[in-house]
């Protein structure tokens, strides 16, 4: 199935009711705001969209989060905040029964989620648990991991925070959630049932849930979305739960990983950054055999060459895009198409 970008007649805060966004790379880069989020949020927010900030983080408490957002001039409950921990929680409690037995391997944040879901926190192997829930914890030791793993093959349902391999680090990329559930799947044959983080769709969907929690309806899927800089999570969460999404240029995501996205990462919409919350998105137009145009702007193919108008414009980014994910879908190797230079 072929997806191409959609266009809008009006700006996405006023298209779409709610906003599911990514933090890292969207709003911040660790302790420094991105740029024009803050204000591009405060204006979608007047516009009358409701902004929830989805992380994969499972070990920062939700008021602590938002004490760093509101450090940026966001104005940000903790309930805004939508971590891992408190998905991954409610997921667990929705599959066992009230006060059951459970074993937590995480940060204290994720104990306070678990705690607050009405179920028993147990120490050990030892004490039977009827599921065991492991998240990112840097302290973690190996007889931690252990238990967990002596849990899960006692028969123990086994839930994740998130299945992340990675985590950036301030001397570099060490090894994330996903690489310490991976030793435990390693030792015991058994695969997580669920994983609350990104690319599943649970984050965003309990992200609906909660708002709706404070006496607001729920938002439906077509009234809400996903907005972030990774491909393979934030994007392709709201591709597998029927969202739509934005991809914005000011993290990890870049020109060339978006004209070579597969079906499953394409986003709805693609823009440099969070200003284009606040205006209408022109939608790409087909004028011609492997040529494109959005906007005025315009991207053709010269035998396996992409060449655009205006390599410094977003809007010939995006007529790019349809056109090479149109070639790729027509069974054609996009990734010996030559590129342009892009200066977005």
């Amino acid at each position: 199935m072929t997806r191409m970008l959609k266009g809008t007649q009006r700006p996405l805060a006023e298209t779409y009711q709610l906003a599911l966004l990514d933090l890292d790379g969207v709003v911040y880069r660790g302790k420094n705001p991105v740029e024009y989020a803050a204000a591009s949020i405060r204006a979608a927010e007047q516009a009358g969209m409701t902004i929830e900030y989805t992380t994969n983080n499972s070990s920062r408490f939700q008021s602590v989060v938002a004490e760093q957002l509101r450090g940026f001039d966001l104005d940000v409950e903790p309930w805004q905040v939508i971590t891992s921990s408190v998905v991954a929680a409610r997921m667990v409690a929705k599959a066992v029964p009230a006060g059951a037995r459970v074993m937590v391997l995480g940060a204290e944040h994720l104990h306070d989620q678990v705690r607050r879901n009405g179920l028993t926190i147990v120490d050990g192997p030892e004490d039977k648990p009827d599921a065991v829930i492991q998240g990112w914890y840097p302290d973690m030791t190996w007889q931690m991991m252990a238990n967990v793993s002596f849990a899960v093959e006692a028969g123990a349902t086994y839930f994740v925070t998130n299945r992340d391999l990675t985590i950036p680090r301030e001397l570099g990329i060490a090894p994330g959630c996903g690489s310490m559930i991976q030793a435990v799947i390693n030792a015991t044959g058994i695969e997580p049932v669920a994983s609350a983080g990104k690319p599943e769709s649970y984050m965003y969907d309990e992200a609906r849930e909660l708002n709706a929690a404070g006496g607001n309806d729920l938002v439906p899927k077509e009234a809400s979305i996903a907005i972030g800089d990774r491909l393979d999570t934030d994007i392709e969460a709201g591709n597998r739960g029927g969202y739509d999404s934005l991809a914005v240029l000011t993290g990890v995501t870049n020109p060339t990983e978006l004209l070579l996205a597969p079906v499953h990462l394409r986003p709805t919409f693609v823009s440099k950054d969070l200003r284009d919350l606040n205006v209408a998105h022109p939608e790409p137009i087909e004028t011609g055999e492997n040529r494109w145009q959005c906007a005025g702007a315009e991207a053709w193919l010269d035998a396996e060459e992409l060449k655009v108008n205006d390599p410094t414009d977003i809007n010939a980014l995006r007529a790019a895009l349809c056109l090479m994910w149109q070639y790729a879908d027509n069974g054609h190797d996009a990734s010996q198409v030559a590129l342009p230079d892009w200066a977005l």
